[in-house]
């Protein structure tokens, strides 16, 4: 390969270039001297009559290297330079004298040499002094040897640039962020093109400063991220190589980058995961990758985690996540552990409302916040789903969000239809803690007749919208595991079940405007798990759906009611984190291991956006969470204003004794369902709940029509046909031949 030498003058303490390999025999040359010295070291002080001269001489070398030192004191960078050439002289002498004059012969006279050789031949500093750089490649394949020119101690007199090199000197010489530094030796890749590369150099004592990739676009009015500025080997922060490449080899480097080739070869093919979706740009951390995908022009968004999983070889799909905007935007997070098996405990600023209304709950698998809105300043008061399996960390969520509110000055009433035992904590430490079937029912009504007072009072006023504390506070209702009273399979009469549906659905529609929150959890959210009412199902999912572990029946109903993002394809949430393939362990014989539990980890539905997190950790001590508690409690109760008090508690003491006939089977105290907002229907279900009652039948897998209607004998057949027809219509389910249909996904 020829050398292209240019005829200019290098500065006398500039750099000197040189061949890689010249370098590296330098290096070697440097180390076997190293070597053959400390072997003469360790024999000669032992030698019978070694001569004196010897000695002599080593006294010498020593005092002469410490002059020449004294010389460059006033010098700093002098110093420095000789300090290290000196260094292997001035130790060298010292071993040497140290064998020399110590009586006797002891071990460590044999180690010192060869302790002195080693670090010597590690650090190289004869080589390193010399200042020596790598060639760098000219377009051709050729190498240059650039003449550095030394640094100015002045600024340059103004001169109009006549030549490529002059004109991006001179740019960079006039901005601003450059300073005192000097862009020198500027070579073009190829002729008649923008690209070239440069080295900057600061003043004697200074360093080059660091400057973002915008910064140096704009010096060269080049795009973002085609000019770099790096540290040159070998060499300090006195001098940097600067490189710009706005067309030289784009493509080939993007092609040659091994996250793009991973995507396009793996993930974009067909049956890929991410079929036909483009790779713009990606980000490696310690422990991740993230992916920034989008869909092509005027298509959805479609990655599929479980595929994509499948896709690069991993055995625990768990450690790949999906987030998406619901449109054409999505991220894909690659991990090597999982993130959230770790997560600390709250603190009371993680769980006091900021100004937008919102709390953090937990931390996301990326490390930001997960937070959730307890009200909304544009909207008012939200409404939230919270689904779990037990084991799922539900209960925990729950309280979480109770002791944020009541941190946050907001007012909660809460009820538990399991008698209490899901939420013991919040038992006198809420505003109101309603507990069992019965209780739940009142407290809805009681709930209910607040917002009433507070409409009819907000009329009187003319007040057109809630702002909290003008004059009341934020409301927020929970109530827990309500599907043991609203599932169609619940162990309670349907007149009873029929008016807390009523209320549920009241309680939404008219609570946003009246700072009059709910919240209500549930095992699932099959249609026919919230009482039969679609839009129960319609106004939860349009706040804060909290998904955690459930089962894959459920997980397949949320994408077939819409509750996930479009495009998203979501595996259920495992309850334990892996620990290796179960597969492996069943090929070996051995017994899988499982890792620490998942609980609190979920999927967070937030506006048509997907993520996952998980709450903060909770310690749990003799069947409670004392750290939860200590929180709760570190700021007084907000309770309602006296007139609000004296209506909710007669309106719970009234309804009370009601809720409790209706669950003994007494129809005389049946409520008014025309006043209740609701129709006195007959028992068949509605058409929304024969349809989720369909996909609950076809999430086992492909079913004949006429099986369905068998397996619905309290529906009428004409009823399964059209809710099947619609269903098809919709794209939730799609016919595998005549007369036998599948779920789409």
């Amino acid at each position: 390969m020829a050398v292209t030498q240019p005829t200019t003058v290098a500065a006398p303490d500039g750099p000197r270039y040189l061949p890689a390999a010249s370098i590296r025999r330098r290096a070697r040359l440097e180390q076997t001297v190293y070597g053959a010295t400390a072997l003469g070291m360790t024999i000669t002080p032992h030698l019978a009559g070694q001569p004196a001269p010897l000695t002599l001489t080593a006294g010498v070398i020593a005092a002469g290297t410490l002059y020449r030192l004294y010389t460059k004191a006033s010098d700093t960078l002098g110093l420095i330079k000789s300090a290290q050439k000196a260094l292997p002289a001035l130790t060298g002498t010292g071993v040497y004298l140290t064998n020399t004059f110590h009586p006797g012969t002891t071990w460590w006279e044999y180690l010192l040499p060869a302790g002195w050789a080693i670090t010597m031949a590690a650090i190289t500093p004869l080589t390193h002094a010399a200042n020596l750089h790598t060639l760098h490649p000219t377009s051709d394949g050729d190498q240059a040897i650039p003449a550095l020119q030394e640094a100015p101690t002045t600024a340059p007199a103004a001169s109009v640039p006549t030549t490529y090199a002059e004109h991006r000197t001179h740019q960079w010489a006039t901005a601003r962020p450059t300073g005192t530094t000097q862009l020198t030796t500027v070579h073009q890749y190829q002729d008649n093109a923008p690209d070239f590369w440069g080295i900057v150099v600061a003043e004697a004592g200074e360093t080059v400063p660091d400057l973002n990739p915008t910064t140096l676009a704009g010096i060269f009015d080049l795009p973002v991220g085609t000019v770099t500025l790096h540290l040159i080997d070998g060499s300090g922060p006195g001098r940097k190589l600067l490189q710009a490449r706005p067309t030289l080899d784009t493509e080939a480097a993007t092609q040659q980058d091994p996250i793009h080739r991973l995507f396009t070869e793996k993930l974009a093919r067909p049956g890929g995961g991410a079929d036909g979706m483009h790779l713009t740009a990606h980000r490696t951390e310690r422990n991740r990758i993230a992916l920034r995908v989008t869909a092509p022009d005027a298509q959805m968004i479609r990655l599929n985690q479980k595929q994509i999983a499948r896709s690069l070889g991993y055995k625990d799909h768990s450690l790949v996540m999906v987030e998406t905007d619901g449109l054409g935007d999505g991220i894909v997070s690659i991990y090597k552990n999982h993130p959230l098996q770790d997560v600390r405990e709250a603190t009371v600023d993680d769980l006091t409302m900021r100004p937008d209304g919102t709390v953090q709950i937990g931390v996301r698998h990326d490390g930001r916040p997960a937070r959730m809105p307890l009200y909304d300043p544009e909207m008012g008061a939200v409404t939230d789903l919270f689904v779990g399996a037990p084991g799922a960390g539900k209960s925990v969520a729950l309280l979480t969000v109770l002791v944020a509110e009541r941190l946050s000055g907001v007012v909660s009433i809460v009820a538990d239809a399991q008698n209490g035992m899901s939420l013991p904590e919040a038992d006198g430490r809420v505003y109101h803690f309603g507990k069992g079937i019965a209780a739940t029912g009142a407290t809805l009504a009681a709930f209910n007749e607040l917002g009433a007072y507070r409409e009819k009072i907000s009329a009187a006023n003319g007040w057109g919208s809630f702002e909290i504390g003008q004059p009341w506070a934020l409301v927020n209702g929970t109530f827990d595991e309500l599907n043991r009273i609203l599932s169609s399979d619940a162990d309670v009469p349907r007149p009873f079940r029929a008016w807390v549906s009523g209320l549920v659905s009241d309680g939404q529609a008219t609570g946003r405007k009246l700072g009059k929150g709910i919240r209500f959890a549930a095992q699932n959210i099959h249609l026919a798990e919230l009482g039969d009412k679609d839009k129960i199902r319609a106004n939860a999912k349009n706040g804060t759906v909290w998904l955690g572990r459930t089962n894959s029946s459920t997980t397949q109903h949320m994408a077939t009611d819409g509750v996930l993002p479009p495009g998203v394809t979501l595996d259920p949430i495992q309850r334990y984190f892996k620990t290796g393939s179960d597969i492996d362990a069943a090929f070996s014989g051995q017994e899988a291991q499982n890792g620490p539990i998942t609980a609190g980890m979920a999927n967070i539905i937030q506006g048509g956006a997907l993520f996952l997190s998980r709450v903060f950790r909770a310690r749990k001590e003799n069947k409670t969470y004392p750290h939860l508690i200590a929180l709760m409690e570190a700021k007084p109760m907000t309770v309602l204003t006296p007139e609000e008090d004296q209506v909710f508690q007669d309106a719970y003491a009234r309804w009370l004794p009601h809720a409790e006939a209706l669950l003994a089977g007494d129809t005389d105290d049946e409520p008014d369902y025309e006043t209740a907002g609701l129709d006195d229907e007959d028992d068949e279900p509605t058409p929304g709940s024969i349809k989720d009652r369909i996909l609950d039948l076809l999430a086992d897998g492909p079913q004949a029509l006429k099986d369905i209607r068998h397996r619905m004998p309290d529906v009428a057949p004409g009823s399964v046909n059209n809710a099947m027809a619609e269903l098809n219509q919709a794209g939730h389910v799609t016919p595998v031949n005549r007369g036998t249909y599948q779920l789409a996904n």
